[in-house]
């Protein structure tokens, strides 16, 4: 009996060293929800939605890392909720028809020469020690114009510190979902704060027309 007691004891320890490691900063990312990490496993991996569908929290499978997306009613978008600027549109967001928090609101651009809009995320939220990829997800829409000045992307730190970048919208594909880099993220254990994230482009005096935006993601870089 002292045999099997033992046996039985060391495949107990084998199984707790094989479980997953605790997911980063869970329940404070998900503090409005009633539920824990081990009752979500599956909802864990293809999104929590959070802060009425304005932001959605994911966890890599194969790394446990946490990714976020921020969608548009989360964002501040100048002149967005006057329509001679731009309109809401609903968009299906995830993979299940029957899952009504798929459901978003995005925003489409119908004439402005005050393009800006930016988005923020509490620093300390993002796995220490990964570098993470900051992208805006947008689509150009025929009639698209006034894109030959390129935009500007910004990532601001909590110390002032700066990244920015810029990109030429005119020659992008149009009606295709695409992905602009803003920055890189790095974060230590410890480190709070939150990162702001920008899309500007006002000096150089052009209309602008025909952009959807679907939000900011927050990714490992791959």
């Amino acid at each position: 009996m002292a045999v099997a007691s033992s046996a039985s004891s060391s495949g107990s320890n084998q199984a707790q060293s094989k479980r997953a490691p605790a997911l980063h900063m869970f329940q404070e990312i998900v503090a409005e929800k009633d539920f824990t990490a081990s009752s979500l496993e599956d909802q864990i991996y293809t999104g929590i939605f959070l802060a009425g569908k304005t932001k959605k929290y994911w966890v890599d499978e194969r790394t446990r890392n946490n990714c976020f997306m921020l969608f548009p009613r989360g964002l501040s978008i100048t002149w967005s909720e006057d329509p001679r600027f731009w309109t809401w549109k609903p968009l299906k967001e995830g993979s299940s028809d029957a899952d009504t928090d798929t459901q978003i609101e995005v925003p489409s651009l119908q004439n402005v020469c005050w393009l800006e809009i930016h988005g923020k995320l509490e620093r300390s939220y993002l796995t220490p020690g990964v570098t993470y990829e900051v992208l805006f997800e947008v689509m150009l829409i025929d009639p698209a114009y006034g894109w030959s000045v390129p935009v500007n992307l910004q990532l601001k730190f909590p110390d002032g510190t700066v990244q920015q970048r810029k990109e030429n919208l005119e020659e992008k594909i149009r009606m295709k979902w695409l992905e602009l880099k803003v920055g890189e993220v790095k974060t230590q254990q410890g480190q709070k704060g939150e990162i702001e994230i920008s899309m500007f482009e006002y000096d150089g005096g052009l209309w602008k027309r025909g952009l959807l935006i679907k939000g900011i993601k927050i990714l490992p870089k791959q």
